[in-house]
């Protein structure tokens, strides 16, 4: 892997792949790709198309992303199927409702790489109460206090949708998962076999 040599990390020789799991995202997915294309030019994005019932895999098309599709219903089962066919050196998962800040991409990846980790964790920080539905509120912190009482206080943020891995984390992980518990699956694997793996605070949107 590509070492870095400075703060401002140099990205233009790195093979990132940017994965965009998309269910019904046809009025948001065009701004995760173009936000994410401004900021890494040089990375490919491939939006998966889960089934949609709007225009997702026409509009994420027009905006320039690699579209592909995967027919069995829920997030696990194409993470799994995005991790399966894509090969690069560093792998950034990312929601297509545009509710992640594209700019802190820098300093995910650069974590990554800095402090030698496998996976890079997105912690939302947002200001504003609205961009936190109540249940999604609620599992976090009952799913996260569970986490880190058996594992130790490691990881905030357990049901975030936007990270950055090794391509030694996507290629060895075991997705078992078939829906959106597959965030869970994702920090609980890196948690129960000590992987490196650290949190960067991203703004998150309502």
């Amino acid at each position: 892997m590509q070492q870095i040599t400075s703060s401002n990390i140099v990205i233009s020789g790195l093979d990132i792949a940017i994965l965009v799991p998309c269910h019904n995202e046809e009025a948001a997915v065009s701004l995760v790709v173009k936000s994410f294309r401004e900021q890494l030019p040089n990375a490919v994005i491939y939006v998966y198309d889960n089934n949609s019932t709007d225009k997702t895999a026409e509009v994420a098309a027009n905006s320039g992303a690699i579209v592909r599709g995967e027919s069995q219903q829920g997030k696990g089962h194409v993470v799994r199927r995005m991790f399966s066919d894509i090969d690069a050196e560093i792998y950034v998962l990312v929601d297509g409702d545009d509710t992640y800040d594209s700019s802190s991409i820098h300093a995910m990846i650069e974590a990554l790489l800095e402090q030698r980790c496998d996976m890079v964790n997105g912690r939302r920080v947002s200001d504003k109460a609205a961009a936190y539905r109540f249940g999604h509120q609620f599992g976090n912190r009952l799913l996260g206090g569970m986490v880190n009482w058996i594992f130790g206080r490691r990881c905030l943020h357990i049901l975030s949708g936007y990270r950055v891995f090794s391509r030694r984390f996507v290629k060895s992980f075991p997705a078992l998962s078939t829906g959106f518990e597959i965030e869970t699956e994702l920090t609980v694997h890196a948690l129960s076999l000590n992987i490196p793996m650290t949190e960067i605070d991203t703004p998150y949107k309502d």
